[in-house]
């Protein structure tokens, strides 16, 4: 490291398994970057997800994907693109919904993205994504202190309530985990269907409060 750069390689990143087994290596919260979002993903087992099915229809975000090893099929909408190492993928559509999985053991895609014409700020999954490495050991006030900082950055953010609504369940802070929950679904209703089946709610789903499905 130097005075005005740093260097990591992406083997010494612990992956953290987020969305549905997806393992992220966060690359922009390791190096500091403040300028564009970038992120490495690496896949668990051939099959297995690399790049998450999503779209940029919310942040509106072009992105570029560059495949660093092994080889992965991306699916674009209704297509599909057979993307080895070396592949360079630029999504310029935020509305394209975009997918891929593994096809060879050690696939490893990166990821950098971006709003054109304004100045790049984090978004706020990265906050619910990094207190998932949390999980496993059950450290409840590390996740948690995480999703406080993320609640100062984005006060009225859905996903960022609702993670923090899960983690309250599960340390048993039962009152401020219906708060924050009824808040997300108050900001975004659509959040009230992923609660009624999310297990990190089981400990407060028997309460009057929960909302409904």
């Amino acid at each position: 490291m130097g005075e005005g750069w740093t260097s990591v390689r992406l083997d010494e990143i612990e992956p953290i398994p987020v969305a549905g087994g997806l393992l992220w290596q966060p690359l922009r919260r390791t190096l500091g970057v403040q300028a564009f979002g970038v992120n490495a993903y690496v896949a668990s087992q051939v099959g297995a997800d690399v790049v998450e099915e999503h779209s940029e229809r919310r942040l509106r975000h072009e992105e570029v994907y560059v495949v660093l090893t092994g080889r992965a099929t991306f699916t674009l909408d209704d297509e599909t693109l057979d993307a080895p190492a070396g592949t360079v993928l630029f999504v310029r559509d935020p509305d394209v919904r975009r997918h891929a999985r593994a096809e060879e053991e050690g696939t490893s895609v990166l990821a950098i993205g971006g709003r054109p014409g304004e100045p790049y700020s984090p978004s706020a999954w990265e906050w619910y994504f990094a207190a998932e490495r949390y999980r496993e050991s059950r450290d409840y006030d590390a996740a948690l202190a995480l999703m406080q900082e993320a609640l100062e950055r984005f006060p009225d953010h859905a996903g960022t309530l609702y993670s923090l609504a899960c983690w309250e369940a599960m340390a048993g802070r039962r009152d401020e985990a219906l708060e924050h929950l009824r808040r997300a679904v108050e900001l975004e209703p659509d959040v009230r269907r992923y609660a009624t089946t999310d297990a990190d709610l089981d400990a407060i789903r028997d309460d009057p409060r929960f909302p409904a499905g």
